[in-house]
């Protein structure tokens, strides 16, 4: 452990690397969408959160945090379409990508964020919001028309 960690930090990148390894590894994400279109994606993206918050609370500079998030968009948008993101979600592994993020974080020395950082943030935090839209708005609509029928 290094002077900056906190002790509970070590649990913290360990849940964090249980999680990758579930979802990614022992292939949760998929089977999530696969069973539960749209709905699976959505939890899928809000386990995906866990890290990401812990890079921000580590102190990450923004670029990295944005492009966590990025990557929970682009498979969270990918795993949106009906059994093509079931197969997308087994070849683009967001929860694997953002560990390795993470651990290359954890490694390195304090970075300090920059007013350009909290921008691309924004930026980032905007196109997740967006690729949250696109299932939730499928699955309301799916909703509606099981309803309908």
């Amino acid at each position: 452990m290094t002077d900056g960690e906190r002790p509970g930090d070590d649990r913290a990148l360990a849940a964090a690397e249980t999680l990758a390894r579930w979802m990614d590894g022992r292939l949760l994400d998929p089977l999530l969408g696969f069973f539960a279109p749209w709905a699976g994606d959505l939890v899928s993206a809000g386990l995906g959160l866990y890290p990401v918050l812990l890079a921000w609370r580590r102190g990450a500079p923004g670029a990295l945090v944005a492009r966590m998030l990025l990557n929970l968009s682009v498979d969270l948008l990918g795993g949106a379409v009906p059994v093509l993101g079931d197969v997308w979600d087994f070849f683009f592994r967001a929860h694997s990508r953002n560990l390795a993020l993470l651990r290359a974080r954890s490694a390195a020395g304090e970075v300090a964020a920059s007013p350009r950082d909290r921008l691309v943030v924004i930026g980032a935090v905007a196109v997740f919001v967006l690729a949250l839209a696109v299932p939730i708005g499928l699955l309301v609509w799916g909703v509606s028309a099981l309803l309908r029928s």
